[in-house]
């Protein structure tokens, strides 16, 4: 049963960089605080806008009865104070006693069902939208009044809600409108106090990148300071060291121990070969290596001694591990190179034709195409090898044909040199793998007819040495290797501002 793919949708939303996220951050924190604060003061403030209008309601409502509980009132009231808009009194009934505002009844209908409760002497209401107040708010507060033992009157006090609601809507509208300006400049000084947080982090970032296994020497800034990413400089620096350190002991063993191999390899060889030339001397047994005459007067003493089928199985493997000691120690030298493109003039097409011409007779075609020169400045040897890896690995797996090209690259200022097979090709997944050292593609192959699979890691370790590049590229039906260098300086075909090498 198949686990469900977790989805990443939510993911897709969120910004991808620190600096983003933080404004992001920033930003929401921001939107929920003046939500909240905004909220909190709209509420505080209309409550106390309310409880304001209130008290002024009922003070003028208890004015007007203590004048009912004084004496006889007329039936029309002089206009309340304080902000009050009408004063009205009635009877149980409903009916109007008196008030401040002719024409009074349908305000009187409006309240008769507010009374106070049992036990209590005033009450008070906020009426929305009444068709007796022309359909504005209000806040009405009703006293009761005892003129006469037996006789009640209730007098009710209105106030219009109108500068309540205004200065609530404005302080709404305030805070509604001041909120985007807020939230981005919260977004925007977020994001730029983390850019300048994370600046050193990415100077750290940037060196880091440049590391290369030529240039383990180089550390990244250490900024002042004892914050977090200072921690993080100074560790990234100390574990810079140990990595040079354990590379440096792993070059320099690979070059002791490719150096101490040569003598004893040699001496072998040169050993099993003095061996096969004795058992090839007239007066010798032919399947023997040992020096055992072989005219019948004397048996050959070592009946069980190697015969000249096993030596020379023998001094090739010799010669195998000769070989595999000698590119060791050229990568290790190769690896504790600065590149630098110092060196003397070199022409590739002529490398190639040199090349063609020690291999006069090879398992398939040879052909050379260089029409012009291809300068450039190098180590000879060096480019020599590089060439003869790469012939070699085309060789082991044409099919029919091997071709060698020498040009110029005109556009990109760069010496060209290109070799190409129709064997089978390297699969585009493999095209960087081939570069790896000890590694070869088919595992199936024996080691007659492959190689050590460090022809190709020191083919690109030279031409990197030399400033330039080593890859597989497409098209052809079998492999085609190039290899690029840039021009010397004031070749009339290098630019004036050329490419890298290899771009």
């Amino acid at each position: 049963m198949s686990r469900p793919t977790p989805r990443r949708g939510r993911s897709r939303l969120l910004p991808r960089t620190v600096r983003g996220r933080s404004a992001a951050a920033a930003a929401l924190a921001m939107a929920l605080v003046l939500a909240g604060g905004g909220g909190w003061l709209y509420a505080i403030l209309r409550t106390n806008l309310l409880d304001n209008a209130n008290g002024r309601t009922e003070l003028a409502a208890r004015e007007v009865a203590a004048l009912a509980d004084a004496g006889p009132l007329p039936s029309l009231l002089p206009a309340p104070r304080s902000g009050v808009d009408m004063v009205l009194v009635l009877d149980p009934r409903g009916k109007v006693v008196a008030t401040s505002r002719p024409s009074a009844e349908p305000l009187a209908r409006a309240f008769a069902d507010l009374r106070p409760q049992p036990g209590q002497d005033a009450a008070s209401k906020v009426l929305c939208c009444s068709p007796a107040m022309g359909g504005e708010r209000g806040d009405v507060v009703v006293v009761r009044a005892s003129p006469v033992p037996g006789e009640e009157r209730y007098v009710y006090a209105l106030t219009v809600l109108n500068d309540v609601d205004d200065a609530t809507h404005a302080i709404a509208l305030g805070l509604l409108g001041g909120a985007p300006p807020l939230i981005a400049l919260a977004a925007a000084i977020a994001w730029a106090v983390t850019g300048l947080a994370l600046r050193p982090v990415t100077a750290i970032r940037t060196e880091l990148a440049a590391v290369t296994a030529s240039e383990l020497g180089r550390r990244v800034p250490d900024p002042a300071g004892g914050d977090e990413v200072a921690a993080l400089a100074r560790t990234v620096n100390a574990t810079l060291d140990r990595l040079e350190q354990a590379v440096a002991r792993q070059r320099q063993f690979v070059a002791d121990a490719s150096h101490e191999l040569r003598n004893p390899v040699a001496a072998v060889r040169s050993q099993l070969e003095v061996a096969l030339a004795a058992a090839a001397r007239p007066g010798h047994r032919a399947d023997c290596a040992t020096d055992c005459p072989t005219d019948g007067a004397v048996e050959c003493p070592t009946a069980g001694c190697p015969t000249s089928g096993a030596v020379r199985a023998a001094l090739a493997d010799t010669v195998r591990l000769q070989h595999i000691a000698a590119d060791l120690l050229l990568l290790a030298r190769l690896d504790a190179r600065v590149p630098t493109g110092a060196g003397e003039p070199v022409d590739l097409a002529l490398l190639a034709a040199e090349e063609a011409a020690r291999r006069a007779a090879t398992r398939v075609p040879l052909t050379v195409t260089a029409d012009l020169p291809a300068p450039m400045r190098g180590r000879t040897g060096q480019l020599e090898r590089l060439l003869a890896n790469l012939v070699d690995n085309a060789l082991r797996h044409a099919a029919s044909q091997v071709e060698v090209r020498a040009f110029l690259d005109g556009t990109a200022g760069q010496a060209v040199l290109e070799v190409t097979d129709d064997g089978p090709g390297i699969a585009a997944d493999q095209r960087e793998r081939v570069f790896q050292r000890f590694v070869r593609l088919d595992a199936a192959r024996d080691r007659e007819s492959g190689g050590s699979g460090l022809g190709l890691a020191i083919a690109r370790e030279i031409a990197h040495a030399h400033g330039g590049s080593l890859v597989v590229a497409a098209g052809g039906g079998g492999a085609r290797l190039v290899a690029r260098f840039p021009l010397p300086d004031g070749h009339p075909g290098k630019p004036a501002t050329a490419r890298p090498a290899g771009s």
